[in-house]
């Protein structure tokens, strides 16, 4: 299959938003990148179709409840099978802000042993409530999470954030037993960083959440589904960076390039395999 057959499926609902911004990335990249109404995804029933998922971010359903949660019940509902088949395939998926929400609301992330039941974190209340800022976030990760092995270790990314349920949490009893496990399943792919590269140490408004251990973005322990909180495609493009005026003209791409090319790279080369 060529770069160009990839076929990126990106899911909406009512009150997503970013997703035409997530849609002109992949595009950008040269693949297929289709948005596609949930509703008419619930209808057809046709995820075998698409080599990556994507659910964007934004606030769907108005995050009545808790953000992501009736999207994520209704999904469950009604193509649960499916979305566990896609996963089973190790095909990518990946969930921005409102869709990391919604994996960990569907019990994909973290995904110790599989899809779980129950959520097994939670994206809680923001510490400072809703917050809509540019942030530092590094790669951390030691190559598990596959669509991410393109980075080079330790990049940043600026990018904004804007949610006001994002702070990453485990059960008080369990964190530090989870987060060992994080770690030693290699599933912790973000952090939350100061200017100068370092962790940001619950420190606001480096971690603009209160979001534990600076937790940005976590895999599933097989590095196929990973979730994240802040905007990469908010960060696409050079003129879209917050300092490309003190330029003569801005850089062609910005700080969200390496991410979307990694996915994409990651599917072409397993396809050829």
């Amino acid at each position: 299959m060529r770069r160009e057959d990839i076929k990126v499926l990106l899911m909406r609902a009512p009150g997503t938003n970013c997703d035409t911004e997530t849609v002109r990335a992949f595009r950008d990249q040269g693949v297929q990148a289709h948005l596609v109404h949930t509703q008419r995804v619930f209808r057809e029933r046709n995820l075998e179709d698409y080599d990556v998922l994507v659910f964007p971010g934004g606030f769907s359903y108005g995050d009545y409840v808790r953000s992501g949660a009736i999207w994520a019940k209704e999904c469950e509902y009604r193509i649960g099978r499916e979305l566990e088949a896609f996963v089973d395939e190790g095909k990518p998926v990946i969930g921005i802000c409102n869709g990391f929400q919604q994996l960990v609301e569907m019990g994909f992330l973290p995904g110790w042993e599989g899809r779980s039941i129950y959520p097994e974190a939670a994206l809680g209340n923001s510490t400072r409530g809703y917050q809509n800022r540019w942030i530092r976030i590094k790669y951390v990760g030691g190559g598990n999470c596959g669509i991410m092995a393109g980075l080079e270790p330790g990049y940043i990314l600026r990018c904004p954030v804007a949610h006001g349920e994002g702070r990453f949490i485990f059960p008080p009893e369990q964190r530090e037993k989870l987060l060992e496990r994080l770690y030693n399943k290699d599933m912790l792919v973000w952090r939350y960083v100061k200017a100068d590269g370092s962790f940001a140490e619950l420190d606001w408004p480096e971690n603009p959440n209160g979001a534990y251990h600076d937790i940005a973005g976590i895999c599933n322990p097989e590095g196929t589904v990973m979730g994240l909180m802040p905007h990469p495609e908010r960060a696409y493009y050079g003129y879209l960076m917050p300092e490309w005026t003190r330029e003569r003209q801005p850089p062609q791409y910005g700080d969200g390039y390496p991410f979307f090319k990694s996915i994409v790279d990651y599917v072409e080369k397993k396809i050829q395999a």
